[in-house]
């Protein structure tokens, strides 16, 4: 099975290759080979290696094909039977584009994760490169048990602890900034005077209350029908509720505060969603008017901030906050419970009157106290 084959090199010396070839029917099922500088070495490797090879399944492991990690990639988003969102597919399909990509699983260690990362933090925030890594963990977490994929999931957790100490990796940081009282009084009074002129424009008044007194994101608001609103009790389904490790299929119900019902009941019913609009147009008309209006570093997911530091103020505990805000963790909300400032921020503002009016009897009682 075996072959050693003496070599004389330029300086006169003599090498030894020891070769292995594996038959059968005929063909070349393997062939390895190694060069040594004395022939009992070799020959030492030759007996060691055919003890090797003679052991079950080892033969079996060597002659089939290597998956990459392109592939372990490409079955994750293919078989994953719990839908994958956009995000998390755009990052693993990007991923494919680096040269770790097209290396064979069993051959990727720590520092090949760790020179990836480096490669991703070029033009990237640390809070980005780790969402990518955090994205590719899922990856590795299943590759071996459920498709004998040769991932090292400790390989994955090695890097991840070595990326936080260089810095290369970090948690995303937590923003504070709240839109005042004047700079939404300046929105308002820009969307109205476009609503005026534009009639079919989006109605961005209603979608910034919303926002703020139901505490939701974009693209919940714009995914909510008017089937999800439960107006007798106050409350809203939440489907595909954002959630570390769960998204798609994470539907939730949560409270509506009385404002946040108010500005959903003034809406038009001309389609099956309450607001149907396309969540990236509100976003980007929102940057754009803060920017014409000179309001700096305000994007509209701070809305939900605003909203959920609105609670806390109000003297709303962390329970019936969550209720509202959706928020499984409570350590989530451990953040807000520095606030001493107590009152409603939005008592009397005029603008919900004037993009949801409403008779004054029907006018809901104050919510200070849960």
């Amino acid at each position: 099975m075996g072959t050693i084959t003496e070599r004389k090199r330029r300086d006169g010396s003599k090498s030894y290759i020891a070769q292995i070839r594996i038959m059968r029917d005929g063909a070349t099922v393997h062939s390895e080979a190694q060069t040594f500088d004395r022939r009992p070495v070799a020959s030492a490797w030759l007996k060691k290696r055919e003890t090797e090879l003679s052991e079950p399944g080892v033969l079996k492991r060597l002659t089939k094909r290597q998956a990459t990690l392109a592939d372990a990639i490409d079955r994750y988003i293919k078989e994953s039977r719990r839908q994958i969102g956009r995000t998390k597919a755009q990052c693993l399909e990007t991923l494919k584009g680096f040269p770790i990509a097209s290396k064979a699983c069993r051959d990727i260690g720590s520092s090949d994760i760790v020179e990836l990362a480096s490669e991703l933090s070029d033009g990237r925030e640390p809070q980005t490169v780790g969402n990518y890594l955090s994205h590719l963990a899922s990856v590795f977490a299943i590759a071996r048990p459920a498709w004998d994929i040769d991932l090292d999931r400790t390989a994955m957790a090695d890097a991840a602890v070595v990326l936080k100490r260089l810095g290369v990796t970090s948690r995303s940081k937590q923003r504070d900034r709240r839109p005042t009282l004047e700079e939404l009084d300046a929105l308002m009074l820009h969307y109205g005077d476009r609503e005026t002129r534009h009639p079919n424009a989006l109605p961005m008044r209603c979608l910034i209350a919303f926002a703020i007194f139901s505490t939701r994101r974009q693209e919940e608001i714009t995914r909510m029908t008017w089937e999800d609103l439960d107006a007798k009790y106050s409350r809203v389904l939440v489907r595909d509720m954002k959630n570390p490790g769960e998204k798609i299929g994470n539907h939730v119900w949560c409270d509506l505060p009385v404002e946040a019902l108010r500005v959903a009941n003034a809406m038009p019913r001309v389609d099956t969603r309450i607001f149907p609009y396309d969540s990236k147009s509100v976003s980007a008309s929102f940057t754009r008017s803060c920017l014409l209006l000179d309001i700096k570093d305000l994007h509209f997911h701070d809305l939900r901030h605003d909203g959920v530091s609105r609670l806390f103020e109000l003297g709303w505990n962390i329970p019936h906050v969550a209720a509202v805000s959706g928020h499984r963790s409570w350590n989530s909300l451990k953040r807000y419970t520095h606030i001493k400032h107590r009152g409603d921020k939005y008592a009397g503002w005029k603008w919900l009157d004037v993009i949801a009016p409403q008779p004054a009897e029907q006018q809901a009682p104050s919510q200070e106290t849960p």
